[in-house]
């Protein structure tokens, strides 16, 4: 299990918003969230459509995520494909209770289950 160090991560920057950034941006939706260690930017996971996170890491280079759902504090590196441990981040450390799985509740369709990567 790798560790991020403070070269490769930023333990205070807040996260980019309580959704995926992308998906927020294009109206789409999304299953579970991830949260960049080194930025900050919540992609959404690769069981959902878009699977922003794994872009975000492919475009940035930024390896670590650590889950943005509420009650997990589970951490992966993308560049060894495994989990990793790392340091407390800057709150909030996961979306809103509240926000619906998938979500937005009034962006996901009726037919999601069909939509998600498994």
């Amino acid at each position: 299990m790798s560790e991020p160090t403070t070269d490769t991560i930023d333990p205070s920057v807040p996260p980019s918003g309580t959704g995926c950034a992308e998906c927020d941006a294009d109206g789409g939706w999304w299953v579970h969230l991830r949260r960049c260690a080194t930025c900050g930017h919540v992609g959404c996971c690769d069981t959902s459509p878009a699977q922003h996170a794994t872009a975000h890491w492919k475009q940035t280079g930024h390896r670590f995520m650590r889950s943005f759902e509420p009650g997990e504090d589970w951490w992966w590196d993308y560049a060894t494909d495994d989990y990793a441990s790392g340091p407390e981040l800057a709150p909030p450390v996961s979306r809103p209770d509240e926000q619906t799985v998938p979500g937005p509740a009034d962006r996901v369709p009726e037919d999601w289950r069909r939509l998600i990567h498994r």
